[in-house]
This record gives C-alpha cells, sequence and structure tokens, in this order.
C-alpha cells in the first residue's frame, strides 16, 4: 500500500509538471493534494515498517512527538486543500467565465501557503502541551504510529487543557472546512438545478465527483477514528487498529488511482508519457 501510495502520487506530481495543459488550477490543487499525501505516508513510514517487517515495536516519547506533529500538520493541510478543491469546483460550475482569472497562479500559491502556515501554527503547540505531563503507566500505543488522543491518554497527569485545545483544533481545522465545503456543494447543486438541460447537469456534477469521493475517503475514517477515542472506551481493539490503518492508507492510495481514472486528461497524459518512454527505450 505504501507502494502504491507513493508510486501514485508522485506519478501525479510528474504528469502534471511535465504536461503543460495541466497548468490549470484544478490540477495545481491535485498536485498540491498529491504532495500532502506524500508527505503523509512519508510521515508514517518509518515506525510502520518498523512494526511490521522488523517487528520493533518501540519509538523514542521524542520521535513520537515529532511524528505525531508532522502526522497531524498534513491532516490539516489535506483538509485545508480539499477545501480549496471544493472552492475551485464551485467557481468553475458558477462562474466558468472568470473561472482563470479568479483563480490566478498567485491566489492558488497564497492558499496553499495559508494551508500549511495555518496547519503548522494550530498542530505546533500539540507535542509541547504533552512534554509536560508524565506518564506513568503502561506505555502502549494502539496503532503503529503517534496519535494525539493515543499517546495523551496514557499519561498519568491533569490533560485538561490538552482536550480542550483538542477540541479546538478539531473545530477550527477540520470542523471550519468540512462546513465551508459542505457550503460549497450545496451552492454547486443549487447552480446545477438552475441548467436548464439534463445533460449539462450530470455534465457540471460529473466534474465532482471524484472531489466527493476523495473527501468522504478523507473525513469518515477520521470521524469514525476521532468517535472511537472519545467514546470507543469498551470497543474492540481491532476496531481502533483498523480505523486507524484506514485514516493512514485510504487516502494516499485512492486519491490517485481515482482521479487517473476519473479524469481523461491525467488518464490521457500517463498513457502518452509511458508511451514516449517506451519508443524512447526502443
Amino acid at each position: 500500500m505504501y507502494a502504491i501510495a507513493l508510486l501514485g502520487n508522485f506519478t501525479i506530481l510528474f504528469v502534471i509538471k511535465t504536461i503543460s495543459s495541466l497548468h490549470e488550477p484544478q490540477y495545481i490543487f491535485l498536485s498540491m493534494l498529491a504532495a500532502t499525501d506524500v508527505g503523509l505516508s512519508l510521515s508514517t513510514l518509518p515506525t510502520v515498517l518498523n512494526v511490521f517487517l522488523l517487528n520493533h515495536r518501540e519509538i523514542e516519547f521524542c520521535s513520537c512527538l515529532a511524528q505525531m506533529f508532522f502526522i497531524h500538520t498534513f491532516s490539516s493541510i489535506e483538509s485545508a486543500i480539499l477545501l480549496a478543491m471544493a472552492f475551485d469546483r464551485f467557481v468553475a460550475i458558477r462562474n466558468p467565465l472568470q473561472y482563470t482569472v479568479v483563480l490566478t497562479p498567485p491566489r492558488i500559491i497564497g492558499m496553499g501557503l495559508a494551508a500549511i502556515v495555518r496547519g503548522v501554527v494550530l498542530m505546533a503547540p500539540l507535542p509541547i502541551l504533552l512534554k509536560r505531563l508524565s506518564f506513568c503507566k503502561d506505555i502502549i500505543l494502539s496503532h503503529c504510529y503517534c496519535y494525539h488522543p493515543d499517546v495523551m491518554k496514557l499519561a498519568c497527569g491533569p490533560v485538561r487543557v490538552n482536550i480542550i485545545y483538542g477540541l479546538f483544533l478539531v473545530l477550527c481545522s477540520f470542523g471550519v472546512d468540512s462546513m465551508f465545503i459542505v457550503i460549497s456543494y450545496i451552492l454547486i447543486l443549487k447552480t446545477v438545478l438552475g441548467i436548464a438541460s439534463r445533460d449539462g447537469q450530470l455534465k457540471a456534477l460529473n466534474t465532482c465527483v471524484s472531489h466527493i469521493f476523495t473527501v468522504c475517503i478523507f473525513y469518515v475514517p477520521l470521524i469514525v477514528l476521532a468517535l472511537i477515542h472519545r467514546f470507543g472506551t469498551f470497543t474492540s481493539p481491532l476496531l481502533h487498529v483498523t480505523m486507524a490503518n484506514l485514516f493512514l492508507f485510504l487516502t494516499p492510495v485512492l486519491n490517485p488511482l481515482v482521479y487517473s481514472l476519473k479524469s481523461k486528461q491525467i488518464r490521457s497524459a500517463v498513457q502518452k508519457i509511458f508511451k514516449n518512454r517506451r519508443n524512447w527505450l526502443k
């Protein structure tokens, strides 16, 4: 799954960089999503491979905090990019003639930088707040990587501040992003229903299918995992591990597959590149 995730996302990045016809807002946002998925995969790669291949089941506390910071930061960035992609679809459907005027390269870069800055600023206090705590219980994590609620529950000191800040993070990043994504699609649906022809409606909605699927595979495991850590004291450990790995692997693995299969431009570009390479080798 790591091989599929890394190969697929690097392919998306290479194709978009190489093919000049793909230097459009929609595909620039897709390249940002692919880069974030690569970062998320590399953040967990060392510990996951250590656990499953080398049976090495220990991690230094500071390394655990660093990994936790990167996992949560890349997750926050991905959420913000999904919101930007929803805005991209809204502009493309609502006002297609102004599409390239509204989403200029400087604005797209600004949105990407804002996503990175927000993720870093919001997630930086997490390891700091955890480092002040003492850990006197059996320090056994539920997952093969360091996840904030999982690490926090092992502390023997007061964690009220950590819980409040964790809730603040969820509301300010994932909560706000998901709310605006829903609003974007309500406005998109309203615009689509105003299109006279049924073919036009289906064509407009078809451009959103890949993004809707990506939003679902990102947010559903994230929400379920958060609920398990909040209310699932008596749930099976297998459920914890399964949902944690779905959250970890599902998005980076499926995103490049979904966009490659659904986007004719991406699919054609990949075929063209491989065909040229094959001819060059001959």
